[in-house]
């Protein structure tokens, strides 16, 4: 079963809870995140198999109507993307050598740019942070060896459309209590 993450982002907290609620009356997916992520928008994500997702979006872009500001269907996401909305594929952090971060202005860039991070190369997805108190904005959190963490985000940045990018970094030997800070 190919595993996807839906996403819609609404311009109003009103209409964004009731497209939530349409997306998991809708069908059988896994709600990840559904709250305000700045003043006057609301995103809701919600993962599972693709046919479900996909039902999951119908519903919920349908009760969006012209309050729609973004969307995204992502098919055969990476497994570690959906727990890492939830900090549980976090690991060892003493065994990470290296730790490597991307912000980007949208939040599905961000999410896109995670899963292409992790397919591309050997690292943990430690976060992805779905611009909650953020300004909308997004970023995700890699480690692993120095030349993986670098791969990795090389692959993600590659992934991201002209202006989405904010900033990102690779920092080998991060210090542990940085480590913790970041997530």
């Amino acid at each position: 079963m190919a595993i996807a993450i839906g996403m819609l982002e609404t311009l109003s907290l009103p209409t964004g809870v009731r497209a939530a609620d349409a997306m998991v009356k809708a069908a059988a997916v896994e709600l990840l995140v559904s709250r305000t992520i700045c003043p006057g928008k609301y995103i809701t994500i919600v993962g599972g198999d693709v046919g479900a997702v996909r039902a999951s979006l119908q519903a919920g872009q349908a009760e969006a109507g012209d309050l729609l500001a973004d969307k995204l269907l992502l098919p055969n996401v990476h497994p570690s993307v959906l727990p890492a909305f939830h900090l549980t594929g976090v690991h060892d952090l003493e065994e990470m050598r290296a730790v490597g971060a991307v912000e980007t202005f949208t939040v599905a860039s961000a999410i896109v740019a995670a899963d292409a991070a992790v397919k591309a190369s050997r690292v943990s997805l430690l976060e992805i942070r779905p611009g909650v108190g953020y300004g909308g904005k997004g970023y995700f959190v890699v480690a692993g060896e120095v030349s993986s963490v670098q791969s990795a985000i090389d692959a993600g940045l590659n992934t991201l459309p002209p202006g989405a990018l904010v900033d990102k970094v690779v920092i080998p030997s991060l210090h542990p209590d940085l480590i913790k800070t970041l997530l």
